[in-house]
C-alpha cells in the first residue's frame, strides 16, 4: 500500500510543479497605444489647444514687432525726448516678458492636459494587460525592453492585449 502512495506521489509531483511553473509574458505598450482611439483622441485634443496658443503668441509676437519698428523709428528722430524712448523700451521689455510667460504658461498646460488625457488610456491598457494575465495563468508581464534577460519561456501577450482592447493591425 504505501508503495502504491510512493508510486503515485512520484508520478503526481512532477506533474504539479510543472503545472505551477510560473509564467512570463512581454508587452509592446507603446506599439498599442497610438492605435487606441482614445490616444488619437487625446492626442487631437491637445493639437488643437496648441494651435490657439501658437495663434495668442503670435499676435502678441506680432504686437511685440510692431511697438518696436516703431522704436527704431523714434529713435532715429534726434528731436524725441530720451524719457519718451526710455519709456517705449520699457513698454517693449514688458511685453518680451509678457510673451515668455504666456509662452511658459502654454506650454505647462499643454503638458499638464497631455498627462490629463492620457491617463485613462494608459489606465485602459494597465486593466488590459492584467485582464490577460488573470485570463491566460501569467505570473508577471513586463513591458517589452525593460529585462536584460528573457529566455524562451516568455511569451509576447502584445497581440493578447491588442484583441482585448479590439485593436487590428
Amino acid at each position: 500500500m504505501i508503495k502504491k502512495f510512493l508510486l503515485a506521489l512520484a508520478v503526481a509531483l512532477p506533474a504539479c510543479a510543472f503545472a505551477q511553473a510560473p509564467k512570463f509574458g512581454v508587452v509592446d505598450a507603446e506599439s498599442i497605444i497610438p492605435k487606441m482611439p482614445e490616444f488619437v483622441e487625446a492626442q487631437n485634443k491637445v493639437n488643437e489647444a496648441s494651435k490657439t496658443y501658437e495663434s495668442e503668441y503670435a499676435k502678441i509676437t506680432e504686437e511685440l514687432q510692431k511697438k518696436y519698428a516703431e522704436f527704431q523709428e523714434l529713435d532715429k528722430d534726434p528731436g524725441t525726448l530720451q524719457s519718451i524712448k526710455e519709456r517705449r523700451m520699457q513698454d517693449i521689455q514688458e511685453l518680451d516678458k509678457k510673451a515668455q510667460q504666456f509662452a511658459q504658461t502654454a506650454q505647462q498646460d499643454l503638458q499638464r492636459q497631455q498627462a490629463q488625457l492620457m491617463q485613462p488610456v494608459q489606465e485602459k491598457v494597465i486593466n488590459a494587460i492584467k485582464t490577460v494575465g488573470n485570463e491566460n495563468g501569467y505570473t508577471m508581464i513586463f513591458p517589452e525592453g525593460v529585462p536584460a534577460y528573457v529566455s524562451a519561456d516568455v511569451q509576447d501577450v502584445t497581440p493578447l492585449v491588442k484583441a482585448k482592447l479590439g485593436i487590428k493591425d
